[in-house]
């Protein structure tokens, strides 16, 4: 509205400029009164400029000449008039194009990237997708396993650790792994406080349900992997193992359990006939708990950290010294009696503790293997193990 009242002040001005000029050319000294004042201030008198012009009209003070100035005013008039919308137009056009040119700076200010003096910002690196570890499918949703660590701190049930105090050193380990019902509540000291996977055999199934207090009740978080002959594992009501899984899962809705299909099963028959070029069945052989467990951690760590796992001849040398087979039973068998017992025997089966040891040691010359407490690297393997330094992978 201040705009056109502006306009308007200048379209009279210029009307009042063009009047006295014909005034002064007909010898006129000074400017129009009476009708003419009312014309001069529109704005103060409420009237439109036509209503104004027609009571100059009839009023006119120019005397003797009133047919030419009356034309003569007309001619102002239409002269004001077209000046006027030019002016409105020109302004109208003007107000447009700034406008559009503030939406449109406004608008790509707003999709371009901001500029700051500063150094950009730095962007977090995305991480990588969890890897999938096929071969390990949940008990509840039959989903595979998608879980990967940096570092892994493998801890044994040996009673190397009794007394080690590697339990704050075990828990630095983004992963903590631990195998069948291996307590740690009372053990922190020595074996640590964390668990983040736990490798389970059939047969200790049992064993753990008497601890699920300690095992599966503070273990929310923790993931269970049970390993098993097909035989218990099926899936169509015979298989006692996974019906006490399914049970299990129910009454434990939050637990993580995952089985080892039993084409991942016969993969570790392979490997095993691989490393050492012994037949599994043939030999009645079962592959213990920690033969399961290297090969799972080699699918899951980047690096893994062995806590109380001897290397392959311990045993054989008269001066080892003895400890419980397990840390938790002081008063159980020595471990070095197990694993002569078990590896010597050739009736029934039986696991090969020395042998699965062996190979261990030859995958620890090429992979991110490393042994503590006792604390010991690789020596080199005998001739009739299979010594190549191929990377070790288990197939799903």
């Amino acid at each position: 509205m201040e705009l056109f009242r502006t306009m308007r002040r200048a379209a009279e001005s210029l009307w009042r400029g063009a009047w006295l000029g014909e005034q002064r050319s007909a010898g006129a000294s000074s400017p129009p009164s009476d009708a003419a004042a009312p014309v001069l201030h529109a704005e103060d008198s409420g009237l439109s400029v036509s209503e104004l012009w027609s009571r100059y009209d009839e009023g006119s003070v120019c005397g003797g000449k009133r047919g030419e100035m009356k034309m003569k005013i007309r001619v102002y008039q239409g002269v004001s008039g077209i000046i006027v919308i030019t002016m409105v137009t020109s302004f109208m056009l003007m107000y447009n194009s700034n406008s559009r040119d503030r939406s449109s700076s406004s608008s790509v200010s707003s999709l371009s990237p901001q500029r700051s003096d500063g150094p950009a910002p730095s962007r977090k690196p995305q991480r990588p997708p969890t890897p999938t570890l096929e071969g390990y499918t949940g008990v509840v949703d039959r989903q595979h396993l998608k879980m990967h660590c940096r570092t892994c701190s493998l801890v044994t049930s040996s009673g190397q650790l009794t007394g080690s105090k590697r339990g704050e050193e075990i828990d630095r380990s983004q992963c903590v792994i631990r195998m069948n019902d291996a307590p740690n509540i009372g053990y922190q000291q020595d074996v640590g406080r964390r668990t983040s996977l736990r490798v389970i055999a059939h047969s200790s199934l049992q064993r753990v349900l008497r601890s699920r207090q300690q095992l599966l009740n503070a273990s929310q978080d923790t993931v269970f992997i049970f390993w098993g002959p097909s035989s218990c594992m099926r899936r169509d009501g015979k298989g006692h193992v996974y019906n006490n899984l399914r049970l299990l899962s129910q009454l434990l809705p939050k637990l993580k359990i995952y089985i080892i299909s039993r084409l991942k099963m016969l993969k570790f028959d392979e490997l095993f006939k691989k490393e050492t070029g012994i037949d599994r069945k043939s030999s009645n052989s079962w592959l213990s708990t920690g033969w399961f467990t290297m090969a799972i951690s080699l699918e899951l760590c980047d690096r893994i950290n062995v806590y109380g796992m001897v290397p392959p001849d311990y045993c054989r040398s008269s001066s080892h010294p003895s400890v419980p087979y397990h840390y938790y039973e002081p008063s159980g068998p020595s471990e070095c009696s197990m694993y002569l017992t078990h590896e010597r025997s050739r009736r029934g089966s039986h696991h090969r503790f020395i042998t699965e040891k062996t190979v261990f040691a030859n995958w620890a010359r090429t992979l991110n293997i490393h042994f503590y407490q006792p604390d010991w690297k690789p020596v080199p393997i005998s001739t009739g193990m299979n010594s190549s330094h191929t990377p070790v992978t288990v197939g799903s």
